[in-house]
């Protein structure tokens, strides 16, 4: 399972906004969005071009488009978060949504709500912020497979090695593009130092 971390500069810039317990809502959602550039743009660095011939104001030249479509798929609710920048890269993009509670007992997923375009023939971008133990983006990605999705990436802001030596045990295929790879997880399993719950950070709840 490849994982892969965002060190960009101005991705550890804006991560440490999203870190920093002083950042109050709309700066924290004006750096999760200009974070989520970053990693949705090495999240699609692989994806094959197909020729176009196309016109400048000078010549013909021979230009490349996107060969495949590109489904973005927001995990509720820390993912919606993500989602603007997935679009804005991907103006295309097709949308799913995947609506996802965690058990604060067991730390396992209870699913409320799932809605998919056609994936058959698309990248998938599981936009999942917080892989702390991995049940919320391993239920995920296991749902979009069953809905013919055969090539998925998962987009997250922060990760622990929990979540993703869980996904390296249930979805090996999956490749995984983070800002960070955090220590560990507390006994609420919460992400450390990791930033907080990003969900009530981005949307002012508690």
């Amino acid at each position: 399972m490849p994982l892969t971390i965002v060190d960009h500069p101005l991705a550890q810039h804006y991560l440490t906004l999203l870190r920093d317990r002083s950042t109050q809502v709309e700066p924290f959602r004006r750096a999760a969005r200009r974070l989520a550039y970053l990693l949705v743009a090495e999240a699609t660095s692989d994806l094959t071009l197909a020729p176009v011939d196309i016109e400048t104001p000078l010549e013909s030249t021979v230009g490349s488009r996107l060969a495949k479509p590109v489904v973005a798929v927001a995990v509720f609710r820390a993912g919606l978060g993500l989602l603007d920048a997935a679009v804005d890269l991907v103006p295309d993009a097709l949308i799913g949504y995947a609506g996802v509670q965690r058990n604060e007992e067991t730390a396992e997923p209870m699913e409320y709500y799932t809605k998919f375009p056609p994936m058959e023939h698309a990248r998938v971008l599981i936009l999942e912020p917080m892989l702390a133990t991995g049940g919320s983006l391993a239920w995920a990605v296991g749902k979009v497979k069953s809905h013919g999705a055969r090539d998925v990436t998962a987009v997250c802001v922060v990760a622990a090695p929990a979540g993703v030596e869980r996904m390296a045990a249930e979805h090996p295929d999956v490749r995984i593009v983070t800002a960070a790879l955090d220590r560990d997880l507390d006994h609420n399993f919460y992400i450390r130092p990791g930033l907080g719950d990003m969900g009530d950070r981005l949307f002012g709840t508690a």
